[in-house]
């Protein structure tokens, strides 16, 4: 079986079995820090030793040694900074030092799951790690907008002790830790196992290069996709799931196994291939499937891929004499009607008609009801999809409408609200202002702190009502990009097929805004009575890429809710 990166696999949780009651009143005493989803993710792989030769969050030397070279500061090679953020308040607060020893919580039930004890605390350039690791400074990126958006501005680096791992109540059966893994293979004697890495559903493609690895190697294999936090907008966890258990069937008996990756994917590319490489091999695989684009995030933001399509299969074999892990080159199976067989592209004689489906044209059929033939998937993966692809006209979505104070955005909100429920078939609701309940509260009586909190909670319920299948308007009174763009990132990762979303600016000037303002708002704003008003004491920052703008000064509400309601009809949502 394959030895683990750096030949030890690092089991914290085994390791400190014993002391574990001794760790657990010592985590009642000390300051705390409550995970992030991503830093959640992470601690778990480095107590089971996925993340091997890893003992902690890394510290400055480690960091830097990644971000630079893709090496640890002893030499190892590693591809993604493993870190974990805090901020100014909360080194302050809790007298975060080199020394210190903190527990660190699980974000979901304030468990807590390890102590650690910090080497140093140290400020990252982010710019630089954006550049290094992802390729490019581009909010385009998924991990570069999480790390422009969500990162905070310090790190904490020093190694752990684990006192238990998260606890999970979903597919406990598949879930394997490295140590399980291994004893798994051990006992059904697997001695050379293809490990393949996906955070999509899999197809008759991918069970026919699965099988095809693993014929030509000899071997066995592991299908191991990814249940962490992967790229916005991509099929939740449970369905794929769902999936995978239905297409394992398929396989020839015995060749194949399941098991899930609590992993916090960062679409890395390149880097991304090494790394999962290194995390496959700490699982025990002997042969790991890089394929086209591997962990690829889409376009930048001038409309070109940020990787080239073999950049990943390239890095991994720059580094194929450290890593000890076989990469088996993915190769993009194409279907021949003739032979009803799939085949690899470079292999089909020049001439033979060959079919495929993109996975942007799946999720279209998927999103219309469009049929899915059979050639493309199996009759039990399509039904499941389908499952938790409601109809187009049942899925929920969310309009944002911004603006300046008195645009108008409200009135067209309410009316929205109206004419949705008089065309019937979802539940609507309005949410106003930054918050749930914007009638409890005033919104400048709010520190910028709480109003930034205000949005979180807009965007954590817009998203569950739209995942349930409601029409959701929302009107937040901010003018920052960053505040809509984080409402928007949130609706599109967490709604699920509900996951449709529509920024509509209403571009009402501000001459008209404030010459109509009843309110008051504007006019105590200019005597200094009230402060961060946008257009007065802020730059209202214009959306980049609204789906339609409307103006209150050129047309009628009414004239406005109609151009909304065509927008969503184009978009088969009516």
């Amino acid at each position: 079986m394959n030895a683990p990166h750096g030949g030890i696999l690092k089991d914290l949780v085994a390791r400190d079995a014993p002391i574990r009651a001794e760790l657990m009143a010592e985590a009642k005493m000390l300051q705390d820090i409550v995970l992030t989803e991503r830093q959640l993710c992470d601690l778990e792989l480095i107590m089971n030793g996925g993340f091997s030769p890893l003992e902690g969050f890394m510290n400055e030397a480690d960091y830097k040694g990644v971000v630079d070279t893709l090496r640890l500061a002893d030499g190892a090679v590693f591809g993604i900074p493993i870190t974990l953020d805090v901020s100014q308040e909360d080194i302050t607060a809790k007298s975060i030092v080199p020394g210190t020893r903190i527990t660190l919580r699980d974000p979901r039930d304030d468990v807590a799951l390890a102590i650690i004890t910090v080497d140093d605390v140290y400020q990252p350039d982010r710019v630089k790690e954006a550049i290094q690791v992802f390729g490019a400074d581009d909010p385009a990126h998924p991990a570069v907008a999480y790390l422009r958006s969500k990162v905070k501005d310090y790190y904490v680096g020093g190694k752990v002790q684990a006192i238990q791992p998260p606890t999970h109540f979903d597919y406990v059966a598949l879930r394997y830790t490295p140590a399980e893994l291994r004893a798994h293979f051990h006992k059904v004697a697997w001695r050379k196992v293809v490990a393949f890495q996906t955070r999509n559903p899999m197809h008759r493609a991918h069970r026919e290069l699965t099988v095809r690895a693993a014929r030509q190697h000899q071997a066995n294999v592991l299908v191991h996709p990814v249940v962490g936090l992967t790229k916005p907008g991509d099929v939740d966890h449970y369905t794929r799931v769902r999936v995978y258990e239905a297409i394992m069937a398929k396989y020839p008996n015995g060749m194949g196994h399941l098991a899930l990756l609590p992993l916090a994917m960062r679409m890395a590319g390149p880097r991304e291939a090494v790394w999962h490489a290194i995390i496959r091999k700490n699982f025990g695989a002997t042969h790991f499937i890089v394929g086209r684009d591997h962990a690829g995030p889409g376009k930048n933001s001038q409309g070109k891929d940020f990787y080239g399509p073999y950049d990943a299969q390239d890095l991994v074999t720059k580094y194929k004499d450290e890593l000890h892990i076989e990469m088996v080159p993915f190769q993009m199976m194409t279907y021949l009607p003739s032979s009803d067989e799939y085949q690899p592209v470079d292999e089909v004689p020049k001439g033979v008609q060959t079919l495929d489906i993109s996975g942007t044209e799946l999720r279209k059929r998927l999103k219309t009801g469009a049929p899915i033939p059979d050639w493309f998937s199996y009759d039990a993966v399509v039904k499941t999809l389908r499952e938790s692809y409601p109809p187009r006209t049942k899925q929920g979505f969310v309009l944002c409408l911004t603006g300046l104070h008195n645009s108008g955005k409200d009135m067209i909100a309410k009316a929205l609200q109206v004419t949705l429920n008089q065309q019937g078939g979802r539940s609507v609701s309005v949410l106003l202002g930054d918050g749930v309940r914007p009638e409890l509260d005033g919104l400048y009586s709010k520190t910028p702190e709480e109003r930034s909190k205000d949005i979180q909670r807009m965007a954590f319920v817009s998203a569950e009502l739209a995942r349930a299948g409601a029409a959701v308007i929302t009107a937040p009174s901010t003018g920052k990009e960053a505040a809509r763009g984080a409402l928007k990132e949130t609706v599109l990762q967490s709604a699920g097929p509900g996951g449709n979303f529509f920024t509509i600016y209403v571009s009402t000037p501000l001459e008209q805004c404030e010459g109509s303002d009843r309110s008051g708002l504007f006019a105590a704003a200019r005597r200094g009575e009230l402060k961060g008003v946008t257009g007065i004491d802020e730059m209202f920052e214009a959306p980049a890429r609204a789906d339609l703008t409307v103006n209150l000064a050129e047309e009628s509400v009414s004239e406005a809710v109609t151009s909304i309601i065509l927008l969503l009809e184009t978009n088969a949502l009516l």
